[in-house]
């Protein structure tokens, strides 16, 4: 046995001692916060949400250790609304992140809108408190300047600005189309310079673990909060890995690009032991959105959101439900399971508040605090009254308790049931009893069907509907003048 598999040893059989189910954790003074945030990977894609075709040991083992939230929700089926979430706590129609006239549902490079600067995130409210922050991956809240995350409370920025598709290659395809023809080789930044460009995106999880396990070092001394949204299995048909992945796992590349994820959390838990950090530290494991998933639901090729309904980018339960690990020897209880809803928004105000900050008092936050779930407090339950699905501007479905239900709307594209212009239909579903969303039993609980309609109009009125502004709705950042490419000549 090696010195470092007989330090690992040692210290995870003395963690072992403290974090025996069925033993009620207290919450933690000021722990430091890891969220490693993956990029369309699948409810299903990893063993311990029930994948037997990609080897994931070390999500396996921060299962063993930790706790598996099985109705851990994003706010967005795509990429820029669900990070929006994550960083201001609120439903991206709040934060005007759903859409916009230039770009659609998600930022494009060279795009003159971003994450307003007047919004407090999640990164300011832990550096109020004292605390080393960095993001380490895909930002995805606007390429400009005054968006970027040294702008918005992070004090290191490694990564890219938007999507690993989002290349000059793709650019040049859509031509005049979100001003293709302009877009930039894929630029690789540290904090506002681009170092790399186009970046080799093969190496981006090894590049950005060794990174990340760089600044951990940097900072052990000191509280800190690391945001480590990893690019893959990313938007593009065939994700990339390094060399020491490819071609290895039983999946083609989505699966070697997961494969590789596991490798990267490995790492990371190891050097948590290793420094004295790992009963101080909470990391929290999920992704962004769903998996695409292909047309043949036993091709696996673009991953699984098994059993869920659905795909990404719809407002599916395969699409907003995410699979969620948190991992904290001594205090979050090893190998149990929440099955409460709760989402991305609920992270903000819950580092807040361990971190021993209180949420700004001007503006609404949509998030809870749910350290409670989190560490096993006795007779902990959802904060959440109502969980509302949007397509963009368009509710199409409340969640309150295990039931689900889909309004009888126009349903835009998106619509994980119905075609687009079909007729409007009143969908329910028992979320626990029916986990595949297979038995619409609207007819046999109208008492239900009505307590969530006037659910969902409390929403509308908040945070709007399709040709409906909401009065709870704040704006869009957008720059002045004319927005630039990130470049290595900038």
């Amino acid at each position: 046995m090696t010195r470092r598999n007989a330090l690992l040893f040692v210290t995870l059989a003395s963690l072992f001692v403290f974090v025996r189910p069925g033993i009620s954790a207290e919450l933690p003074e000021r722990p430091n916060f890891i969220v490693v945030f993956c990029d369309n990977l699948g409810y299903g894609d990893i063993e311990p949400f029930g994948s037997t075709l990609h080897r994931t040991p070390h999500l396996n083992r921060m299962a063993t250790q930790g706790r598996k939230f099985t109705h851990f929700c994003v706010t967005a089926g795509v990429c820029t609304p669900s990070r929006a979430s994550l960083i201001t706590g609120c439903y991206s129609q709040r934060v005007g992140m759903h859409r916009n006239p230039r770009d659609g549902h998600v930022l494009r490079p060279i795009s003159p809108y971003g994450l307003n600067p007047d919004e407090i995130t999640i990164a300011e409210t832990l550096k109020e408190q004292g605390y080393a922050t960095a993001i380490i991956g895909k930002w995805h809240l606007g390429d400009q300047p005054e968006f970027l995350p040294t702008r918005q409370g992070f004090d290191f920025f490694f990564g890219v600005p938007y999507s690993d598709d989002m290349t000059q290659t793709v650019g040049q395809r859509l031509g005049d189309r979100l001003d293709g023809k302009h877009w930039p080789p894929l630029p690789l930044m540290e904090n506002e310079v681009v170092v790399e460009a186009p970046c080799d995106r093969n190496g981006l999880t090894k590049r950005y673990t060794e990174r990340a396990m760089q600044w951990i070092q940097e900072h052990r001394e000191e509280p800190f909060f690391l945001y480590f949204p990893q690019a893959m299995p990313g938007s593009t048909k065939t994700p990339f890995s390094s060399e020491a992945f490819r071609g290895k796992s039983k999946n083609g590349p989505w699966g070697d690009s997961i494969e590789e994820l596991d490798w990267s959390i490995g790492q990371m838990m190891d050097q948590l032991i290793e420094l004295g950090l790992a009963s101080k530290t909470l990391v929290i494991w999920t992704s962004d959105n769903g998996a695409p998933i292909n047309r043949d639901l036993n091709d696996l090729s673009r991953g699984s959101n098994r059993p869920l309904h659905g795909r990404g980018y719809t407002t599916s339960e395969g699409a907003f439900r995410v699979p969620t690990l948190m991992w904290q020897p001594g205090h979050v209880q090893a190998g149990t399971v929440c099955d409460e809803l709760v989402s991305t928004m609920d992270l903000l105000p819950t580092f807040t508040k361990l971190a021993g900050g209180e949420l700004p008092q001007d503006r609404t936050i949509d998030g809870h605090n749910i350290a409670p779930l989190i560490y096993s407090q006795p007779d902990a339950t959802s904060p959440y009254e109502a969980f509302y699905y949007y397509h963009q501007d368009q509710l199409q479905a409340v969640r309150s308790g295990p039931w689900k239900l889909f309004l009888p709307i126009d349903p835009s594209a998106g619509h994980p049931h119905l075609r687009k212009n079909a007729p409007p239909q009143t969908l329910l579903f028992h979320l626990y009893d029916d986990v595949s969303c297979r038995h619409n039993v609207a007819a046999e609980h109208p008492d239900v069907v009505g307590r969530l309609m006037r659910l969902a109009e409390a929403a509308r009125e908040d945070l709007g509907d399709k040709g409906r502004p909401g009065k709870g709705q704040r704006t869009i950042g957008k720059i002045d003048g004319v927005p630039e490419p990130q470049t290595m000549t900038r």
